[in-house]
């Protein structure tokens, strides 16, 4: 078919109608058209050829060119498309590098395939711009609520509707067993939308802990308008959630408000999550007064926070183990994961026993290390005196307080702890040369001879070894396994060595070897400094 036999408006129509269906721009379907055409008349006049295709927006005629580059003598290499200086000067009066000579060409006649290979590079270009168009559409509105129709499921996973687009809720985003038939009208959170080579794809939720907190937005005004604020939500799908919340209006109940009258606002929420039992929790500052309120409905007896750990022991009577851990550990666990930390739960006559058997070891430490009676040991540890550096090197005023104790007891006590302590580090010392500990390593700053023997018994024997460690192979850390923390012991864990004391330590054994220059340390230093004293600037305003 010649492309000007046909009527020409039926291009600028066509593409009209495409655009129209599509819902993208009419010039992009018009620019797919140009290139097809531009494809079917290389078919025909040569691959080699650069030839372009110009359709007139208004008109529809179609312009059918070939262009010819001017390029250098010696970077002549398509005799086709490209021409040199001197043979440029027979169709152009002062031809220069980089010019383009332009000329009209016949319009060509669309054989069947020419035709066919036309319509895949429209169809394709009208795709790829329908692709773009969605995910231009989508992109912001990830971690929203989006209302759709179910179209099909397949594999477990269910092919949502929703509007100009299409949804994939997975089956490990599904809330138990949920199951849907085509037409079923859905709610879902949308966690994410990437640009894929398939199209955007726009992934759903229902089990997203975001989805439950969007939901109560949606039923309690006050959320909405930011008089109560969300701090923390915390879900086992489909069978219970905790949310932890907090009002900026001291005339406002935050629980309240989410509860609602006669628990409609609550109540709406849970019929939407399959019965979901959600426990509203007030938030607060004070870590351990929040995880109290977290395990409701277990009553606490006493919450012991290690800040540097992210660990919090809870000691619970012995009728309310049970109901703090909830079935399967459920209730403890949420708590958990709404608090951000560890939580060890043990009844009270557990942590008597425990602390009974701190209390009887540290006494004998202390009667075999200092030379005293069992009565003066207890003292020492009823005191708070936990090691033998604490005896060894507190200011003499804080023995002197223990009854009994004059300022020449205080001192020989002293002297005894700081013998032992001399005499375990000197055996520290040579137990770690006989593993095979590094001169080098021995005397870097910062290694006491006890942390030497553990980091030789670990097989780090020199000042390399220690410089390929890792901070959380030195001070221990936390992984997330499976959905569960997983604790990574540290070599010198046992010694009190934080991850910044880690890390500082290796960077300075690197600089030491000449792995690392001391100005990009120190420079790196400075620009964390200087990000801290810009959040620090923020916080302040």
């Amino acid at each position: 078919m010649a492309i000007t036999s046909a009527n020409q408006l039926e291009l600028l129509q066509t593409a009209e109608a495409v655009a129209r269906e599509k819902m993208i721009d009419p010039a992009l379907v018009v620019e797919a058209m140009e290139e097809s055409l531009a494809r079917a008349a290389k078919s025909r006049y040569g691959s080699e050829m650069d030839i372009r295709v110009s359709i007139d927006r208004k008109t529809g005629r179609a312009t059918f060119t070939r262009v010819r580059t001017v390029v250098e003598d010696e970077e002549l290499e398509n005799y086709q498309a490209e021409m040199t200086v001197e043979q440029a000067k027979q169709y152009m009066a002062n031809p220069a590098v980089g010019d383009q000579f332009v000329e009209e060409v016949p319009p060509v006649d669309m054989g069947r395939i020419a035709a066919q290979s036309a319509k895949q590079v429209i169809l394709q270009k009208v795709r790829e711009a329908e692709r773009d168009r969605q995910y231009e559409e989508f992109k912001d509105r990830a971690g929203t609520i989006i209302n759709g129709v179910v179209k099909r499921e397949e594999y477990g996973n269910v092919i949502v509707d929703v509007g100009r687009g299409e949804g994939i809720l997975r089956r490990n985003e599904k809330i138990g067993r949920e199951s849907y038939r085509p037409n079923d009208r859905i709610r879902c959170y949308i966690k994410d939308v990437r640009r894929e080579a398939r199209g955007p794809q726009i992934f759903l939720s229902r089990t997203a802990p975001e989805f439950m907190a969007e939901l109560f937005k949606m039923e309690v005004p006050e959320i909405y308008d930011g008089i109560i604020e969300i701090k923390a939500v915390a879900r086992d799908p489909g069978s219970r959630a905790k949310i932890a919340v907090i009002s900026y209006d001291n005339s406002i109940d935050p629980v309240g408000a989410c509860v609602g009258m006669r628990g409609s606002r609550v109540q709406a929420v849970v019929n939407e999550l399959q019965g979901e039992k959600i426990d509203i929790i007030p938030w607060n500052e004070d870590v351990p007064t929040f995880l109290v309120n977290a395990l409701q409905p277990a009553e606490v007896s006493k919450v012991v926070l290690d800040e540097d750990a992210e660990r919090i022991e809870v000691v619970v009577p012995d009728e309310q183990l049970s109901l703090a851990i909830g079935r399967r550990g459920q209730n403890v666990r949420l708590a958990s994961q709404l608090t951000g930390l560890d939580i060890d739960i043990m009844t009270e006559e557990e942590e008597s026993k425990r602390r009974q058997a701190e209390f009887e070891e540290r006494t004998k430490l202390f009667q075999a290390a200092l030379d005293v009676d069992e009565f003066f040991a207890q003292l020492l540890v009823s005191e708070g005196f936990t090691n033998l550096e604490e005896v060894a090197y507190v200011e003499i005023e804080e023995l002197t307080v223990i009854d009994g104790v004059d300022d020449d007891t205080a001192t020989e006590l002293q002297a005894r702890a700081r013998d032992v302590l001399e005499e375990q580090a000197q055996r520290a010392l040579a137990h770690a040369r006989e593993l095979g500990a590094d001169d080098s390593l021995i005397e870097f700053e910062g290694l006491t001879p006890q942390m030497l023997e553990a980091l030789a018994e670990d097989g780090v024997k020199t000042l390399e070894d220690f410089a390929t460690c890792a901070d959380w192979e030195l001070a221990g850390g936390w992984t997330t396994d499976n959905g569960q923390r997983v604790k990574d012991d540290g070599i010198l864990e046992k010694f009190d060595v934080s991850l910044e004391e880690a890390q500082s330590m290796v960077m300075t054994a690197r600089v030491l070897l000449g792995w690392v220059d001391p100005e990009e340390l120190e420079q790196g230093n400075e620009d964390e400094i200087d990000e801290d004293a810009i959040e620090a600037s923020e916080d302040e305003a």
